[in-house]
């Protein structure tokens, strides 16, 4: 099964490193890794179509390209002649819960992928600040939740989007799996005025509301947050 990955941290991300070595534990997979050279965090689903997009040969079946995740997914199937099974995007180096799935572009990249009738799943890791990742622990997890979710069938434009909450490092059981909606409820947007007379974004992503059974709920609460998703 020939698996595309990506992200928006960067190719040389942790979070993509510990995808890649767990979908690459996966008996009888085959990996290629297309992604952006740096970080394109909240960039959306923006696409590049007016710009060259410059693709450069990082190793065996590894592109940077120099554009967005979607960008990514784009220039994997359409210019690299890629014919992925799967494209799995991640894994963030934060949440992308409720309202973070339309401005996420770690969330885009599986959505561009879905667009194009192709399964897709999106892996995020919620950050308390302070607190270490532990990203082995992320990639046993990651392929666990990978051989659960792609043995079940997504209808046309479906994609999943999984949360892992940010628990101590170290020895740990994976936590529950719990299938949920999107947060409803917004963010709470706050600024405050800056000296030069513009204002600076202030809000707590920790403090965000949250309904009982929606993915921030799940996830803020220690379990893994699992959704599935249609364009």
């Amino acid at each position: 099964m020939h698996f595309l990955l990506t992200n928006d941290d960067g190719i040389d991300a942790p979070g993509l490193a510990a995808l890649a070595a767990a979908i690459t534990a996966i008996p009888g997979a085959q990996v290629s890794i297309v992604a952006p050279p740096a970080e394109y965090s909240m960039c959306g689903h923006r696409v590049t179509t007016h710009e060259v997009l410059h693709v450069e040969e990082r190793g065996p079946r590894r592109w940077a390209v120099g554009g967005t995740p979607a960008d990514c997914v784009r220039i994997g199937l359409f210019a690299l002649d890629l014919k992925p099974d799967w494209v799995i995007s991640g894994v963030n180096a934060g949440g992308n819960l409720g309202q973070d799935v339309v401005i996420s572009g770690t969330v885009a990249a599986a959505r561009e992928a879905a667009y194009h009738g192709i399964a897709a799943m999106a892996f995020s890791h919620y950050m308390i600040r302070g607190l270490e990742i532990d990203w082995p622990r992320i990639s046993t997890w990651v392929v666990e939740l990978t051989g659960r979710l792609s043995g079940e069938r997504l209808h046309d434009g479906e994609f999943w989007n999984v949360n892992f909450p940010h628990l101590p490092p170290g020895p740990l059981p994976m936590p529950g799996v719990v299938r949920c909606y999107p947060e409803r409820l917004p963010l709470k947007v706050a600024y405050q005025a800056a000296p030069d007379g513009g204002y600076h974004y202030t809000a707590s992503y920790a403090e965000r509301p949250r309904i009982p059974g929606s993915d921030v709920e799940v996830c803020f609460g220690g379990q893994i947050s699992v959704s599935r998703l249609k364009v």
